[in-house]
C-alpha cells in the first residue's frame, strides 16, 4: 500500500531539522535531503518505514549499474539512507551495516612540482590569487580558505586557526610571511566593504551554532566577517536573511582551471591539488611526517603517509640501474 505523498515534505522537513540540530554543513543537508527524496521516488512514493534491507540494497546497486555513480556517490548515497533511518526515524537497523560499501579506487593525488605551483599561481590575479595560495602556503581545504573569519588570522604569531575543519576539528596551521603584506591589504578593503554595509542598515554575517542568539550584536563585529566576502548579498536558504556570504567555491574553481591551462600544466589540477602539492613539499623539505599530520589536520599519520608516495624522487626513492650504466 502506497503512503500519501504529502509524507514526503513532513520526512524531508525532519530530515532538516535533525540535520540542523547536529551543526552538519548545508552541503551536508541539500545532498542528504536529495538522496532521501531519490530513494523515496525510487520506490513509487512509499514511507521509508515500508521499505527495508533488499529495497535500500537495491537502490544502492541500481545507483551502480544503471546509474554508473561513482564509489563515493554511491557511498554519500548509504550515508545519507542511514542517516535517515537512525537518526531521524530512530530505527536500529543491524543489516544495513552489512550493505557492502562501494570500495574507491586507491589513487595518488595529483601533484604539482614546485615551477608548477609557480606557474599557476602567476596566471591568478587577485582574491583568486591570494585565495589560491593560501591553500597551497597554509595547507588548507578550499571550503577551509573560504569561511575563514578575520579574527581566525593571527598576524603577529604568523597563525592561521582553522575552525571546524573536516570531522569538526579546529587546528592551527601557518600564515606565509610572503602573504602577510597582501592578505592585510585585502582586509583593508574588506572592512571598507563592511563599513559600507553596516551604514546601509546591513553588515551582519552568518554566526555558527547558536551564537547568534547568545551574542546578538556579535554578527557585526569586524572579527566575525569572512576574510573572503561575496560582492553581492544573497539570501541565507536555512533563514531566509538576505546578507553577505562568503565567496563561492565555484568561482574558485574556474579561475585554477583557466590558470592551469594558461601554463601549460598537463595535469588535472584543482584547487584541492594546491594542499596536495603543500604536504608533499613540506615532505620533500625535510619536515617530519607528524609536524605535516598536524597542519593537514589528519586523524590518522596513515593519511598522510601517502604523500611519502608522490615525493619527487622517482620509484620510491629508488635509483634507475639504467641511470648507472
Amino acid at each position: 500500500m502506497e503512503t500519501n505523498p504529502s509524507h514526503a515534505p513532513k520526512l524531508l522537513d525532519q530530515v532538516r531539522g535533525k540535520i540542523r540540530l547536529k551543526h552538519y554543513s548545508i552541503r551536508t543537508e541539500q545532498a542528504y535531503v536529495d538522496w532521501i527524496r531519490r530513494f523515496i521516488l525510487h520506490f513509487g512514493k512509499r514511507h521509508p518505514r515500508e521499505l527495508g534491507a533488499a529495497n535500500v540494497e537495491a537502490f544502492l546497486t541500481h545507483l551502480a549499474v544503471a546509474g554508473n555513480v561513482a564509489a563515493s556517490t554511491q557511498n554519500q548515497a548509504k550515508s545519507a539512507l542511514l542517516f535517515l533511518y537512525r537518526e531521524v526515524l530512530e530505527t536500529e537497523l543491524p543489516w544495513l551495516d552489512n550493505v557492502e560499501r562501494a570500495r574507491a579506487p586507491k589513487r595518488l593525488p595529483v601533484v604539482l612540482t614546485r615551477d608548477e605551483v609557480h606557474a599557476v599561481l602567476s596566471r591568478l590575479s587577485g582574491t583568486h590569487w591570494l585565495i589560491a595560495s593560501l591553500l597551497y602556503g597554509a595547507g588548507l581545504r578550499i571550503m577551509e580558505g573560504l569561511r575563514l573569519r578575520v579574527k581566525d588570522v593571527e598576524f603577529s604569531r604568523k597563525e592561521i586557526l582553522v575552525r571546524d575543519g573536516k570531522g569538526f576539528k579546529d587546528r592551527v596551521t601557518m600564515l606565509p610571511a610572503a602573504l602577510a603584506a597582501p592578505l592585510a591589504e585585502h582586509l583593508k578593503r574588506v572592512k571598507a566593504l563592511h563599513e559600507q554595509d553596516l551604514a546601509a542598515g546591513r553588515g551582519a554575517v552568518h554566526l555558527p551554532y547558536a551564537l547568534e542568539r547568545k551574542y546578538p550584536n556579535a554578527s557585526r563585529d569586524w572579527g566575525w566577517q569572512y576574510v573572503f566576502p561575496s560582492a553581492n548579498l544573497s539570501e541565507d536558504p536555512r533563514s531566509g536573511i538576505e546578507r553577505r556570504h562568503h565567496l563561492q567555491d565555484q568561482a574558485v574553481q574556474r579561475a585554477m582551471r583557466q590558470a592551469v591551462r594558461d601554463a601549460g600544466v598537463n595535469k588535472p589540477a584543482t584547487p584541492h591539488t594546491l594542499r596536495h602539492s603543500f604536504a608533499t613539499h613540506l615532505l620533500e623539505g625535510g619536515y617530519d611526517i607528524r609536524t605535516v599530520q598536524e597542519l593537514l589536520g589528519h586523524a590518522d599519520v596513515s593519511t598522510t603517509m601517502i604523500y611519502t608516495h608522490v615525493l619527487n624522487r622517482g620509484g620510491r626513492g629508488v635509483t634507475s640501474p639504467l641511470d648507472r650504466v
